[in-house]
């Protein structure tokens, strides 16, 4: 238990340990604009096939 406080404590006091945070800060900004950005490619696709999809049905008389 002792030896993990001493990495712990090392990992702190070190220059790695706001560099990781600072990685986790960009990393987690990343996911959110990739989120974001698949979300609303999702919503415009979907609305480009609903409309391919009701000219089709329209142009074969189906409704």
């Amino acid at each position: 238990m002792r030896s993990l406080a001493l990495k712990l404590q090392r990992f702190l006091v070190s220059e790695d340990g706001p560099t990781a945070v600072e990685y986790a800060v960009m990393l987690a900004l990343i996911v959110v604009v990739c989120l974001t950005a698949i979300s609303s490619l999702g919503t415009s696709a979907n609305s480009t096939f609903q409309s391919v999809s009701d000219s089709i049905q329209s142009t074969a008389g189906g409704g």
